[in-house]
C-alpha cells in the first residue's frame, strides 16, 4: 500500500484564483448543478419511456416495481447518513420514479403531469441545492456526513470548520482550516489535537496545530500517520569540519529527513541573537547521548572554544571530549570556579567587543584584527547535570550569566532532568530563551521547558518518556516556529568517532583567547591556570594527532579524504617530537597505498561512494549476515575515506534500505537483493 493511502482524507473547499471570470462563474456554479440535469434528464427519458411502454401492461407493473424498490433502497442506503438526508433522499427517488412511471405510461403532457414536472421538478432540485449551500457552510462536504467535516470535524468540536487547501506528501498531510468568525479561534483547534489524533487512529504527537499568524480565524493542521524515527541514525561526523560555529550545528534529524539545528552565536542579518539553551529530559531519554553530538560539531569548528562542566558524573558523559575541551570542570569546587571565570569574562570581552567596533560576536571576531592583535573566538559554556551545581551553590547562580553573556559572545548551555521551580529559579529560566527537550514524565514537565506555542501545536515530550532515547523537540532561535512541535531525534555516536574527531580537529580548534583568560585567572586562580588538559586518548591512530602546536591553515576535506603525504611532515611540526623517546607498539595497520607500494590515486567523492556499494555487494556475495564501519575500513585503500566517512556512508545505507539497525551498536544486517526488491528500494 502507497503512503499516501495511509495519510488522513479530510473534505475540502476549494477556491480559484484564475481561469477568468467565465471559469469561476462555473466553478462556482458545478457543485449546483447535478439536481438540474437530473430533473432535465427524467424529463428527456420520459419520452422514448412512452413510446415503448404506452400500452403495455407489464411495462407498467415493472416500471412500478422497479419505483418502489428504487425508493426503499434509497432508504436503506441511507441508514448511516442523518435522518433529515434518508427522508430527503427517499422522498426525492420516490417523487421522481412515480412521475417517470405515470409520463412513461400516459405521456408526459398528460393531465396534471406536464405542471407536475415544471413545478415539482425545479422545486425538488432547488431543495438540493438549498441543503448543499447548508451543508457547505457547516462543511459537511462529503457524502456521508459520517466521514465528512460535518461528522469528523463536528465530532472534534470543530463544527462549521472548512478545509480551504491541502498539501499531501508520502508520510505528511497538511489541512488549512477556515473556521467560523466569532465562534471558534485557532486555540480550539490546538484543544482538539488529541481528539483528532482519536478519530484519525493515529499517535498523539501525529498531529500538530499551527495558529495562522496573521489571522486567529486560521490554522494549519499537519498530520504525520507513520513514525520514521524509529531507527537510530549514526553521526555522520561534522557537518562542517574546520568552518566556523555562527554555521549551523546539525545534532539529528527530523521526522522528515531534514537536518535539525543548532544556532549558537547571534546574526544580525537574520535578525537572530545569540543561543542560551535550555536542555531537558528525564533519565533514559538521550539527552546526554545529544549533547555529545552537540560538543562533536563545535570542537570540529574553528573559531569556538568549549568550557564544559559534570559535577555529577564527572567524565563519565564528557570523557571522550575532554581532550578537546579548553577547560572540563569535573568537580564542585572547580565548576564554581568556572561560573566566576565566566562571570568575570563577560564585562572584560564584551570591552573588547566594544573596542573593535563590534555590536556582537561575529566570525571576523576571531581572526587577526586591524591592529594586529589577536582575535577573540566564541565561548561555549556547558554545565551537564546542572541541578547538582544550582542545589550546591544557589538556584539564581546562572542568571546572571544568561542576562548578560550573549552580548559578550558567549553561550550557556543549562542540562537538567526537570527545570521546575524547585530545581531552577524561574528567573534563570526565562534567560535560557531556547529549548532542547527530550521525553519527560508528564505534560507539566513539559511546560517547564517548552513555550506554549510548541505544547499547544502539539508537542508532547510526556508521550516519549524514557522509552524513545533521543526523540526531541527543537524550539531554539534560528529555528522556524512551525518546526517546534515537530519530532526529531539525535543522531547516535559511537566512541571511535568521538576519538577521531578529538584527535583530527586538533589543529583546527582554537585557543581561549587572553583577553577572557585574563578574567579567569584573576577571579580563578590556579584551578584555571592549572586546569587539566587531557591528552589525546592513546588508541587514536598517531597519524591523524597533529605534532606539537601546530595549526592546520586550512580546513579538512569535507569528505574526509587525507590528502597529505609523507613530504609534508615537516610543516606538520616535527620538531614537537623527542627522537630519542621509543615509538609506542603498533597495535594496527590500516594500509592507505597500493600492495605494491605505488603512491594512492586520489579517489573522487563519487567513486569512494561506488567502492562503497561495491564493498557492500562483495560482502553480500560471500554470505556474510551482518557488516559495519570496521568491515568496510579493512578495505579503505579502496576508496581512501576516514572512518567518519565510512560511518556516514553506512548510515546512508540504513536510511536508503540496504542495511538495517541490528541489537548490537554499530553492526547491521545487510538487507538480501529479493528482499529489497520486494520493498520497493
Amino acid at each position: 500500500m502507497s503512503a499516501q493511502r495511509d495519510l488522513p482524507q479530510l473534505p475540502m473547499v476549494y477556491h480559484s484564483r484564475g481561469g477568468g471570470v467565465g471559469g469561476y462563474l462555473l466553478q462556482r456554479a458545478a457543485p449546483y448543478l447535478p439536481p438540474w440535469l437530473l430533473t432535465a434528464g427524467t424529463g428527456l427519458a420520459s419520452l422514448p419511456a412512452h413510446s415503448l411502454w404506452a400500452d403495455s401492461a407489464a411495462a407498467s407493473a415493472g416500471l412500478t416495481l422497479a419505483s418502489a424498490a428504487l425508493t426503499a433502497s434509497t432508504w436503506w442506503a441511507g441508514k448511516s447518513t442523518t435522518p433529515q438526508r434518508r427522508m430527503h433522499s427517499a422522498a426525492t427517488v420516490a417523487a421522481a420514479t412515480s412521475w417517470l412511471t405515470a409520463a412513461a405510461l400516459a405521456g408526459p403532457t398528460t393531465g396534471p403531469l406536464q405542471s407536475l414536472y415544471l413545478i415539482g421538478g425545479p422545486a425538488l432540485a432547488a431543495s438540493w441545492n438549498i441543503r448543499h449551500l447548508l451543508r457547505t457552510n457547516r462543511n459537511d462536504h462529503a457524502d456521508g456526513e459520517g466521514e465528512g467535516a460535518g461528522g469528523l470535524l463536528e465530532k472534534v468540536g470543530l463544527a462549521k470548520t472548512m478545509v480551504t487547501g491541502s498539501t499531501v506528501a508520502p508520510n505528511k498531510a497538511t489541512f488549512q482550516l477556515q473556521l467560523p468568525p466569532g465562534e471558534l479561534t485557532a486555540d480550539d483547534v490546538a484543544k482538539a489535537a488529541p481528539r483528532l489524533a482519536s478519530a484519525l487512529d493515529v499517535s498523539p504527537t501525529a498531529v500538530r496545530v499551527h495558529p495562522d499568524p496573521d489571522s486567529h480565524a486560521r490554522a494549519q493542521v499537519t498530520i504525520v500517520p507513520r513514525d520514521l524515527l524509529k531507527t537510530t541514525t549514526p553521526w555522520p561526523g561534522p557537518s562542517a569540519p574546520g568552518g566556523s560555529v555562527a554555521g549551523p550545528v546539525v545534532v539529528g534529524v527530523y521526522e522528515d529527513g531534514t537536518p535539525a539545528v543548532l544556532y549558537f552565536p547571534g546574526d544580525t542579518e537574520q535578525a537572530r541573537n545569540a543561543m542560551h539553551l535550555l536542555v531537558m529530559g528525564m533519565t533514559g531519554s538521550g539527552k546526554s547521548e545529544a549533547a555529545l553530538v552537540a560538543l562533536a560539531e563545535l570542537v570540529s569548528r574553528k573559531d569556538v572554544v568549549v568550557w564544559a562542566s559534570d559535577p555529577a558524573k564527572a567524565d563519565q558523559t564528557l570523557g571522550p571530549l575532554l581532550p578537546a575541551l579548553d577547560w572540563a570542570a569535573l568537580d564542585m569546587p572547580s565548576t564554581v570556579a568556572m561560573i566566576e571565570a565566566i562571570t568575570a569574562a563577560i564585562p572584560a570581552r564584551t570591552k573588547w567587543l566594544a573596542k573593535y567596533g563590534y555590536k556582537q560576536w561575529e566570525p571576523a571576531c576571531a581572526e587577526v584584527q586591524a591592529d594586529g592583535s589577536p582575535g577573540m573566538p566564541y565561548l561555549v559554556c556547558w554545565f551537564e547535570e546542572a541541578a547538582k551545581t544550582i542545589r550546591e551553590t544557589d538556584d539564581d547562580v546562572f542568571t546572571g550569566i544568561g542576562q548578560e553573556a550573549r552580548s559578550a559572545g558567549v553561550s550557556l548551555v543549562v542540562s537538567l532532568q526537570r527545570a521546575s521551580g524547585t530545581q531552577i529559579s524561574t528567573d534563570t529560566r526565562a534567560s535560557l530563551g531556547s529549548s532542547w527537550c527530550f521525553g519527560v514524565r508528564d505534560d507539566r514537565d513539559a511546560g517547564f521547558a517548552l513555550p506554549d506555542e510548541a505544547l499547544d501545536a502539539g508537542a508532547s515530550p510526556h508521550a516519549w518518556r524514557d522509552k524513545r532515547p533521543g526523540y526531541n523537540y527543537l524550539a531554539a532561535n534560528g529555528v522556524p516556529e512551525d518546526l517546534w512541535a515537530t519530532p526529531a531525534r539525535s543522531y547516535l555516536t559511537s566512541r571511535e568517532a568521538l576519538d577521531w574527531v578529538v584527535a583530527t580537529f586538533a589543529g583546527v580548534r582554537a585557543e581561549v583567547d587572553a583577553t577572557t583568560a585574563a578574567a579567569a585567572r584573576q577571579v580563578a586562580g590556579s584551578v584555571f591556570t592549572d586546569r587539566t588538559r587531557h591528552p589525546l586518548t592513546p588508541s587514536t591512530p598517531a597519524a591523524a594527532r597533529p605534532a606539537g602546536n601546530s595549526r592546520l591553515t586550512t580546513a579538512p576535506d569535507p569528505d574526509g579524504l587525507d590528502d597529505a603525504d609523507d613530504e609534508t611532515d615537516e610543516a606538520e611540526g616535527l620538531d614537537g617530537i623527542d627522537p630519542e623517546q621509543p615509538l609506542a607498539p603498533v597495535k594496527s595497520v590500516i594500509r592507505f597505498g597500493t600492495p605494491d607500494g605505488r603512491t594512492r590515486r586520489t579517489v573522487s567523492t563519487d567513486e569512494a561512494r561506488q567502492a562503497m556499494t561495491d564493498l557492500l555487494e562483495e560482502f553480500e556475495a560471500a554470505g556474510m549476515a551482518e557488516v559495519g564501519p570496521k568491515e568496510f575500513m579493512d578495505h579503505c585503500d579502496r576508496h581512501g575515506r576516514t572512518r567518519g566517512w565510512v560511518s556516514g556512508q553506512v548510515a546512508a545505507m540504513v536510511l536508503s534500505g540496504r542495511l538495517q539497525e541490528t541489537d548490537r551498536p554499530g553492526r547491521y544486517r545487510i538487507i538480501p537483493q529479493d528482499q529489497r526488491v520486494l520493498a520497493g528500494v
